[in-house]
């Protein structure tokens, strides 16, 4: 194949129809430790199964005595590939830890919303929570919480780094709080706290108090100067008290900013107003002073929260850059959330923030801590990697491929932190396809994945795969039915953009050019040299529209974008599912009409042209636009719609809205919502995500039509597909 070979994974992905979890280990094989499913060949009367992995043989164990036919446990029943193991046997680890680090170089009004959001936050955590406040300025301040008497704090210099063992030094820890283990494994385990990360029930007025009296940085700003903020040193501070206290228990650092770090350790612009902060230009011109060392600063951080199981998330509320860019390792590889907003006080950020602590059926949080996934595969397949937000654990088996796609050499990653939204992209090769076709063999993959919950108890979900090989003689005819092309877009999507992380983005686009013209070269049925004779079967001819998109795409066209807002856009791609990945990649862009219900239209600059009547909703995952066209807008100046006889067109203009309320209460972080007219300012949003379409130096011939030329160097998609067909016939 000329495409990667792979899945995408979700690891908490509520499932219709799967048992609730199996308060039992899972039984396991002894030589290559799968986990027992619906692929095993079964002895019932010998008490036997056989692993479809390594086949070897394996004797049930005594809980399994009664098993039968008709009395299969729940993994041997063939519907459920899927299936969660209650780890009963472990006793149930610490509750989950919160350390909030706030940034207080924000303005009266900023500062404020923050407190009111944070306040919020607090009634949504479980009362039996750790919780941690640092808040940093110029320096940095640790708080006690377990002093009630008054706020007391630790202040740090915020020009100087400091290791984990000189934070067990200077706060008095006697060392790393691990959880006590119980006779019982019912009974939840004991956790010794300490001054600084008290359970939240204890600690609920103090802290509350601390935050509420929570003033700005005192030390003065002058006009041509950016406040000294020393994000660097907090989130070292942060990484270390954690990891000197409750290193391999699930944590959260929460970090919210207000602008670049310009002071200490990992500062990314000085502090001088003149100065300004990097962009594409100076990061590819090598102007960016700041750039390498910073990164440097974050990453070291980075690998210290991956090996004490620690998550991390950032909160960027500014109007200018706060440095993501060079803190993105900090959040990628431990699993946390990016929100990028304007400021505290908006919508975007507030609701975003709520969303994070949404609770369950089981009124639970449905966050999940300090996660593993480990993947096995039969003699024909390797597994060459994964892409998303995950760390290599560096397990040697098997399983291994020499080739590498992502985060490669390996077969088990970490998760630090995880939701139901959070998918991985996991990449394949086949290394002996002839020794597994014959004889209706399949092809096995096993994903086993555990993770922490909110309430302290670890589960474990195992999926078992097989798939079909091809056969030998006559492989294209299955391959094309076989083809999931959405999938594939995504998963050359992710590869796309992890190549952007170190190639250049020239590179980039002519590989995803060449990967294309193989594709459709092999599967496509054509004369040789004769592109009018150029067909796709309909299993493929949505791919090389979601690559033409994608390659003009804010993934990888960073024009017109800031690092950080490229940062953001290649984070929220490689953590979302395929439907949400496709939205990001192709827009979806729906029209209404008085006609009927609404209806797709083409993400095209032709779809504007003669929508003078109509009303567009954009959906691009990031932003969600409702257009009304020039007559439309005209009619709702003069308050039509606020006139009974036309009841019909204030229904018209409310669904769209409705439809759009519905798209932001669902999604995480919350889009940005934009309402304009055909022609205003704000079509700009519409204008630069739609096809070209007709050319703008042949659209001002076409002088008796409505035209909405896009005046773009861009090539338009039947331009695309005309060359592709010249390229694949060839």
């Amino acid at each position: 194949m000329v495409v990667p070979l792979g899945c995408m994974y979700t690891p908490m992905k509520k499932i219709p129809g799967m048992p609730a979890p199996l308060p039992y280990e899972p039984v396991q094989c002894k030589t290559c430790l799968s986990a027992l499913n619906p692929y095993c060949s079964v002895d019932v009367r010998g008490k036997l199964w056989v692993c479809p992995f390594c086949y070897q043989r394996n004797q049930f164990p005594p809980h399994y005595a009664d098993i039968s036919e008709t009395n299969l446990p729940a993994e041997l029943i063939p519907q459920f590939t899927t299936i969660e193991y209650q780890l009963v046997s472990k006793p149930a680890l610490a509750p989950p830890i919160y350390l909030f680090v706030v940034d207080t170089c924000l303005d009266e009004k900023n500062l404020q919303a923050l407190k009111d959001s944070l306040l919020m936050s607090l009634s949504l955590i479980p009362e039996n929570a750790l919780v941690g406040l640092i808040t940093f300025g110029t320096t940095v301040q640790v708080f006690e919480l377990a002093f009630a008497e008054c706020p007391k704090s630790y202040v740090f210099r915020g020009n100087k780094d400091v290791t984990a063992k000189q934070i067990q030094q200077l706060l008095g820890l006697g060392g790393a709080a691990r959880p006590q283990q119980t006779p019982s494994a019912q009974t939840p385990s004991q956790i010794t706290p300490n001054r600084f990360l008290r359970p939240f029930s204890e600690v609920e007025f103090t802290l509350e108090t601390i935050l509420e009296e929570l003033q700005r940085d005192p030390r003065p700003v002058k006009n041509d100067r950016r406040p000294l903020r020393a994000t660097g040193a907090a989130m070292s501070l942060a990484v270390g008290l954690l990891e000197a206290t409750f290193s391999g228990t699930g944590a959260r650092i929460m970090v919210f900013l207000g602008g670049p770090c310009t002071h200490g350790p990992g500062m990314v612009v000085s502090d001088e107003l003149k100065e300004p902060i990097r962009s594409h230009h100076d990061i590819n011109k090598d102007r960016a002073k700041y750039v390498s060392s910073a990164t440097q600063h974050y990453d070291a951080l980075a690998k210290r929260a991956v090996k004490a199981a620690h998550t991390v998330d950032i909160y960027a509320c500014s109007l200018d850059q706060v440095g993501l860019m060079e803190m993105r390792y900090l959040v990628k590889r431990t699993g946390g959330v990016i929100i990028l907003a304007d400021e505290f006080e908006s919508d975007m950020f507030k609701k975003s923030f709520q969303k994070l602590f949404a609770h369950g059926e089981d009124e639970q949080l449905k966050m999940a801590f300090n996660g593993t996934l480990e993947v096995q595969t039969s003699r024909e397949l390797k597994v060459c990697g994964a892409v998303g937000h995950l760390s290599s654990l560096g397990k040697k088996s098997s399983s291994v491929a020499e080739t590498e796609i992502g985060i490669g050499g390996t077969s088990a990653w970490r998760m630090c932190g995880l939701d139901p939204s959070a998918t991985y992209a996991l990449y394949f090769e086949v290394v002996n396809q002839q020794a597994g076709t014959g004889g209706g063999q399949q092809g096995l993959v096993q994903f086993t994945s555990t993770h922490q919950r909110a309430n302290g108890l670890r589960v474990m979900r195992v999926t078992t795969l097989a798939h079909a090989w091809a056969p030998a003689g006559d492989p294209k005819a299955a391959l094309t039915m076989g083809f999931d092309q959405e999938a594939a877009a995504v998963l050359m999507g992710r590869v796309a953009v992890f190549k952007a992380e170190t190639e250049e983005a020239f590179d980039v686009l002519r590989w995803l050019d060449r990967m294309l013209i193989r594709l459709v070269s092999k599967f496509a049925e054509y004369r040789k040299d004769e592109p009018s004779s150029f067909r796709l079967s309909s299993n493929f001819t949505l791919y090389p529209q979601f690559m033409f998109h994608l390659r003009r795409s804010c993934f990888l066209q960073v024009f017109n974008n800031s690092p950080d807002e490229s940062t953001f856009y290649r984070f929220m791609l490689n953590r979302e599912s395929v439907t949400n990945s496709l939205t990001m990649i192709q827009p979806t862009l729906d029209a209404y009409t008085f006609n009927g219900p609404p209806v797709p239209v083409l993400l095209s600059a032709t779809s504007l042209a003669s929508g003078a009547d109509r009303i567009l909703l954009l959906d691009t995952f990031f932003h969600v636009v409702v257009w009304r066209g020039e007559r439309i807008a005209d009619w709702v100046k003069q308050g039509y719609q606020a006139d009974p006889q036309h009841e019909a067109f204030r229904q018209l203009l409310a669904a769209p809205l409705a439809d759009a309320d519905a798209l932001l209460r669902e999604r995480f972080p919350i889009p940005r919502f934009v309402e304009c007219d055909q022609h205003s300012s704000q079509e700009r949003f519409l204008l630069a995500t739609v096809d070209p379409g007709e050319a703008p130096a042949a659209a001002q011939f076409n002088s008796g039509a409505s035209q909405e030329s896009v005046f773009t160097e861009d090539v338009n998609l039947h331009v695309f597909m005309e060359h592709l067909k010249k390229l694949a016939v060839q």
